[in-house]
């Protein structure tokens, strides 16, 4: 709860603080009024019982009452009005805050959490909680705080009446405050347990609405199937549900069984002392309606602490996620990365993907030189991206290493052995940005250089598609958005091309990059390696000799 507490606090404190103020305004304010309304009460019957009825035979000493009343009821409402901006603000602030907690934490972790399932849940649950626990936990925090303050009045009235009221107030409470306990425990264990149907129901969904899956989906007829699946699994989810939500239900029925009760035993109390002349009509209605609030806080109080309970319990998969750590980091003393690159190295490297008993690549040892370009060919699964995955760090090997100009990687800087190595896979991604700033996300450490741009779709022979865009390269790619154009996958490697040619590292790594050219585009590619070679190590993947 504490670290709930210092994040909300590091994303606003001026907007917490006021929360917190307009809060304890919010629940002192209304006490105050219920004295005056005692106070008016009570000055109306006096007048009543002494001059009959009509307003002017109504005291001098009652107009401010009514005043203080009715000026009471408008600066609550005015700082109600306050505290739903502040909410807003607060709301959008601690959206916005948690979010960018869960990207950098995403992209600062390796690769190898991708390939755990167990990541792919801490890594749902932790979405699914972002949106709204922390603003759960604040307010239920604020709420505590206000019911607090509000029942400390509330009992300072009854108790001067009767201090059975407030006994009574209390051990009503109870029930519901250990109910909700359990209902939040038993919440909280069943989205646990099921974090992979709900992972998989979310799945089947984007099977049938994404862009990316439409084709395959209609041309296979596979849209029944999958919505079947989609159906089963949230029918299933809705059952177990349903059958909480009826035992919980029940619980709730005795509990207002309870209340009623309550109800009953403090009409006693306060009517008999009524009747006898004890209280008058003004203290009644005071001590009455200060019970009836008081309830309600009480609800509000054991609402505030098992919501923060359940919060808490919740709250934890989101830090869960964000306390994950990554093992693949820079050295406290990094080298320099050389900037002309002379060789790289694979040396007796094996790696195994996590969880797999066999490893992907065994004793591997091959060297690529400055000068030549070095192929590595070979069937599928033999492991040839994984190599090129090794060279960027996205994984470290389990045993030997990988040398640049014989130092190993690992005593490079990550990001600056990135920069220095610009590779193309074989699954390069299609952003939907204009053409300009998918080939400037080659190198966005620098404003953008013209000269670079020519070059890197001149050598990419992506200077033709670039033409035959209606806005050259403002043309908005893709069709995700409005005024963007599609491109053939040929086209959209020849872009992918460009992007890793306007970096101008030293070390070039191309994974199947003609995978989708034509043969004049593949020749052309082929015209642009023989320039390249010289200045530059280059090593390409490729499925054979003709590619």
């Amino acid at each position: 709860m504490i670290k709930a507490f210092k994040l909300i606090w590091q994303c606003d404190r001026r907007g917490l603080l006021l929360k917190l103020f307009y809060t304890v305004c919010t629940s002192l304010l209304p006490l105050v009024n219920l004295y005056v309304l005692k106070l008016l009460v009570d000055g109306v019957t006096a007048a009543v019982s002494d001059s009959g009825s009509g307003w002017d035979s109504l005291p001098n000493d009652l107009l401010p009452a009514v005043l203080i009343f009715c000026g009471i009821m408008l600066l609550n409402r005015w700082i109600g009005v306050l505290n739903t901006v502040n909410n807003d603000v607060l709301t959008q602030k601690l959206t916005d805050y948690i979010n960018n907690l869960i990207q950098n934490q995403s992209v600062r972790l390796d690769m190898a959490y991708y390939d755990n399932p167990d990541y792919h849940d801490t890594f749902h649950r932790a979405q699914q909680e972002a949106a709204f626990r922390p603003l759960r936990i604040m307010e239920h925090m604020v709420a505590v705080v206000g019911s607090v303050v509000a029942l400390v009045g509330v009992a300072a009235m009854l108790v001067v009446a009767s201090w059975q009221v407030v006994a009574v107030m209390v051990v009503a409470v109870l029930p519901s405050f250990f109910i909700r306990l359990y209902k939040s425990r038993r919440i909280y264990r069943f989205r646990r347990e099921t974090t992979q149907d709900f992972r998989r129901s979310s799945y089947y969904g984007t099977l049938l609405t994404h862009r990316n899956y439409a084709k395959e989906v209609r041309t296979f007829g596979l849209a029944d199937h999958f919505r079947q699946l989609y159906v089963d699994i949230r029918a299933r989810l809705v059952s177990q549900l349903l059958a909480i939500s009826r035992r919980l239900a029940l619980f709730d029925a005795v509990i207002a069984v309870v209340e009623a009760a309550a109800m009953l035993v403090v009409l006693y109390f306060l009517i008999r002392p009524t009747v006898g002349g004890m209280l008058t009509i003004g203290s009644f209605v005071m001590l009455f309606e200060a019970f009836r609030r008081g309830q309600g806080y009480l609800s509000s109080l054991v609402g505030g602490v098992s919501g923060l309970y359940e919060h808490k319990l919740f709250i934890n998969n989101l830090f869960e996620f964000l306390d994950l750590q990554p093992s693949i980091t820079s050295p406290d003393a990094p080298v320099p990365f050389p900037e002309q690159v002379e060789e790289v190295l694979f040396d007796d490297v094996t790696f195994a993907y996590p969880d797999m008993k066999q490893p992907t690549l065994q004793h591997l040892t091959l060297k690529a030189r400055r000068g030549v370009v070095t192929r590595i060919e070979g069937e599928n699964g033999y492991g040839k991206t994984t190599m090129l995955k090794l060279l960027l760090r996205l994984y470290d090997p389990q045993s030997g290493r990988v040398c640049v100009n014989g130092v190993d990687i690992r005593r490079f800087d990550v990001g600056q052995l990135r920069r220095h190595i610009s590779a193309i896979f074989q699954d390069y991604v299609q952003f939907h940005f204009t053409a300009r700033e998918n080939i400037l996300f080659g190198d966005m450490t620098q404003a953008e250089d013209a000269r670079r741009m020519a070059e890197a779709l001149r050598l990419a022979d992506a200077d033709a598609v670039i033409d035959k865009l209606h806005d050259g390269l403002d043309t908005q790619l893709g069709r995700q958005f409005y005024g963007g154009e599609e491109l053939s996958m040929g086209q959209w490697q020849r872009i992918a091309l460009a992007r890793q040619l306007y970096s101008e590292a030293p070390v070039l790594v191309f994974d199947e990059p003609t995978a989708w050219m034509d043969a004049e585009a593949r020749r052309h590619f082929r015209a642009t390696l023989e320039e390249l070679k010289t200045d530059h190590l280059i090593i390409l993947v490729s499925h054979s000799e003709n590619d």
